[in-house]
């Protein structure tokens, strides 16, 4: 069987980052303005991951290549019938192969799947080429081991996911049974749709991820990660369906993604430092986030962030940091640059952090958020490192200011229509 072309590829290569470079001139050049302390925060965009083998994944010759198909395995794609099975089966012949593998979903049908684990160590490096659909059981009886994951990939190391397929959590029931959507229900977990856990060198590229039950998609313990060409959707309205979701996680890049949800577009939470943002559409949503860190008084810290050319539409904040006061959390180094769009709430930057352990080393660097409604969008920076440079028009809500580094900011009101 031949390897099939990617069809979403293309069209995110170029379509993806919504940027024109003639529109926006003055976001793609070189910004030389940064104080020798903020430096290297903008050098190591360049530094930041260094994956050994991302450039050689797929660039195998395809006789070299075992492929393992999940029809040869009972699987039948026909949106009824389940077909977990199957994906267990053709998964266990892809992991244990002592040659490179590629594991193929194939175009065209629609695979139902309850909650599965796809566990590792694998024997050699494996890819997977989803061109279907992946469908998760709409049945909540399905979940009763684990309402916490559908789909979970775990210890494995070199690993590539893409395809041009879709992954669809099918998340209508969970939503109706939120307890934000019907306020009489109790509050319960419903499952991220895609889990990585402690996967190493691993790339996840050219797919699309829609209506999740929870989370669309998780990195967790990971190492060398990167992320791109990803369409990330689901409804406005539904609940807690964070886009991508980043725990514990070393040396990740989120690159050239369009994601709009209910919930945080990007979402970075405790144990997760060296993460890239690049190129991100991201609206409907609560924007991009850091936190929330340290509830119950736990520990967290995130380190060395960059957010570089992003557009938010309608985003009920813009970009934020937030965590709980009293709790022992540092959130340090962190680089929003190059971001433009509409906020649909009053405050477009919020940062809040603890008053126990500041935020530290935030810059902010030709950033141009207006508001869709009537009135000035503001900036809200409580217990954050302060110090002021270069062109700033904002209107700030501010209890105790440190030193925050900003330059070229622009969070005016302005009509939808004329931005």
């Amino acid at each position: 069987m031949s390897l099939q072309e990617d069809p979403l590829s293309s069209y995110l290569d170029h379509e993806v980052s919504g940027y024109d470079t003639q529109a926006y001139p003055s976001y793609f050049d070189t910004n030389d303005r940064f104080e020798p302390k903020f430096t290297s925060l903008i050098e190591y965009e360049h530094e930041i991951i260094s994956l050994k083998r991302f450039d050689d994944v797929g660039c195998s010759a395809i006789s070299d290549i075992e492929v393992v198909n999940v029809d040869d395995f009972g699987a039948k794609g026909d949106g009824t019938e389940d077909d977990t099975e199957a994906f267990e089966k053709a998964w266990e012949k892809a992991c244990s192969s002592t040659s490179a593998t590629t594991l193929v979903v194939p175009s065209y049908k629609n695979y139902l799947l309850k909650p599965v684990r796809f566990s590792g160590p694998c024997e050699s490096d494996l890819t997977i080429k989803i061109y279907g659909t992946i469908e998760a059981s709409d049945d909540r009886s399905d979940y009763e081991l684990d309402f916490q994951h559908w789909l979970v990939f775990e210890n494995i190391e070199n690993f590539l996911v893409e395809g041009g397929g879709t992954i669809n959590g099918n998340g209508d029931i969970w939503w109706e049974n939120s307890c934000k959507i019907n306020k009489s229900l109790p509050c319960t977990h419903a499952p991220t749709a895609i889990t990585f856990n402690k996967c190493k060198n691993l790339r996840v590229a050219n797919l699309k991820i829609k209506d999740a039950q929870q989370i669309h998609l998780s990195f967790q313990k990971c190492v060398d990660v990167q992320a791109s060409n990803l369409m990330v959707t689901a409804p406005e309205k539904s609940p807690n369906t964070d886009g991508i979701h980043v725990t514990k996680t070393q040396n990740i890049q989120i690159e050239s993604c369009v994601i709009g949800t209910g919930d945080d577009c990007i979402s970075i939470v405790s144990g997760s430092e060296n993460v890239q943002v690049i190129d991100i559409t991201c609206g409907p949503g609560h924007g991009i986030s850091i936190g929330s860190l340290g509830s119950g008084n736990s520990e967290a810290h995130v380190s060395n962030v960059m957010v570089n050319r992003a557009v938010l539409s309608g985003t009920t904040n813009g970009v934020r940091i937030k965590t709980w006061q009293g709790s022992a959390v540092q959130v340090r180094d962190v680089v929003y640059k190059n971001i433009i769009g509409t906020s649909a709430s009053e405050v477009a930057i919020k940062f809040n952090c603890s008053k126990s352990f500041p935020c530290l080393g935030i810059a902010l660097d030709d950033i141009d958020l207006v508001s869709e409604g009537e009135g000035t969008s503001k900036a809200s920076c409580e217990n954050v490192e302060w110090s002021e440079v270069g062109k700033v028009i904002v209107e700030y809500d501010a209890e105790t200011i440190y030193s925050l580094y900003l330059s070229d900011i622009n969070v005016l009101l302005k009509q939808l229509d004329s931005f």
